[in-house]
C-alpha cells in the first residue's frame, strides 16, 4: 500500500472539507492521487447525499434580503437543530442567497455539487426547500419578514401602492396566518363546490327553513373558509376588526405577489 503522507492528507481535507480519516482512505484507494482522490470522495458524497435525501429537514434557516429594487429569500434544510447553527451549514445557506441574488431561484442548482458534498462532511441530509426572488417595477413596494428567533419561518410580498412598514406588517401577517389564496377568484370552483356541500348538510343549517339556507351557507363559507384560506379576506392580525383588504383599501395598496416558507411545516 502506497504511504500516505500527513501533507497530502491535510492538503486534500482542505481541498475538500472531508475528515482526516475520510481523505487518508481516499488517498490509499487511489494510492496518493490527489485528483483521483477528490473525485472518489465527491462521488460518495453524493452517494450518502443519495441515501439521505428521504430524510425530514424541519430544521434550518430562512434567509432573505431587500436591495435596490430586489427581494430575494431562500429556506436550507437540515435534520437537527445544532447543524442549522453550524458555520458551514450557514456558509452554504449564505452562498444560496447570494445566487439567487444574483441570479433568480433556477441558479441553485449550479450548487448542487457543494450541497452533496456538504452532506457528506456534516452527515445529514441538506436541502434547499426553497428559493424565490422578486423584483420591483413601477413604483412596486417589496418588504419582508422572517419570524425570529428561530428564522424558520420567512414571507416576502409584493405591493402596488402603500409603503416598506405597510408590506413588512402584511408579511408579518402572513406568516402567521398562512394564507393558501390571495383572492377568491384564485380558490378552485371544485374546493368552493365541496366545502358548500358540507356546510348543507351541517344540523344547524337543514334544521332552517329551506328559503334561508343558502345564505346561511354564504356567511359560514365567509366566516370559516375564505377567512381561513384567503388573505384579502383574513382577518388582520395587527387589528382583528378589519380585514386585510380593508386595511389594503385604506393605504391604496394592493397585493401583486406573496411568498412564504416555513421549514416546520
Amino acid at each position: 500500500m502506497t504511504e500516505i503522507s500527513a501533507s497530502l492528507v491535510k492538503e486534500l481535507r482542505e481541498q475538500t472539507g472531508t475528515g482526516m480519516m475520510d481523505c487518508k482512505r481516499a488517498l490509499q484507494e487511489t494510492d496518493g492521487d490527489l485528483d483521483a482522490a477528490r473525485k472518489l470522495l465527491r462521488e460518495k458524497g453524493m452517494a450518502q447525499a443519495g441515501k439521505r435525501a428521504t430524510r425530514a429537514t424541519n430544521e434550518g434557516v430562512v434567509l432573505q434580503s431587500i436591495e435596490g429594487g430586489v427581494a430575494s429569500m431562500v429556506a436550507i434544510g437540515c435534520e437537527s437543530e445544532p447543524v442549522s447553527a453550524n458555520l458551514d451549514f450557514r456558509r452554504f445557506a449564505a452562498s444560496v442567497l447570494a445566487r439567487v441574488e444574483a441570479d433568480g431561484p433556477d441558479a441553485v442548482e449550479s450548487l448542487e455539487g457543494v450541497r452533496t458534498e456538504l452532506v457528506s462532511k456534516i452527515g445529514e441530509n441538506i436541502v434547499v426547500r426553497g428559493a424565490e426572488r422578486f423584483e420591483a417595477s413601477g413604483g412596486e413596494v417589496l418588504a419582508g419578514y422572517i419570524h425570529p428567533p428561530a428564522n424558520k419561518i420567512g414571507v416576502l410580498v409584493k405591493l402596488a401602492g402603500g409603503d416598506a412598514e405597510l408590506g413588512r406588517l402584511l408579511a408579518m401577517h402572513i406568516s402567521f396566518a398562512n394564507p393558501r389564496y390571495l383572492v377568491r377568484d384564485e380558490v378552485p370552483a371544485e374546493l368552493v363546490a365541496e366545502e358548500r356541500d358540507v356546510y348543507m348538510k351541517q344540523p344547524d343549517v337543514v334544521s332552517k327553513p329551506e328559503q334561508v339556507q343558502e345564505k346561511i351557507v354564504e356567511g359560514m363559507l365567509k366566516k370559516r373558509f375564505f377567512a381561513e384560506q384567503v388573505l384579502v379576506d383574513q382577518p388582520w392580525i395587527h387589528d382583528s376588526g378589519k380585514s386585510v383588504e380593508q386595511v389594503l383599501t385604506e393605504q391604496g395598496a394592493k397585493v401583486v405577489a406573496i411568498r412564504r416558507f416555513a421549514l416546520s411545516e
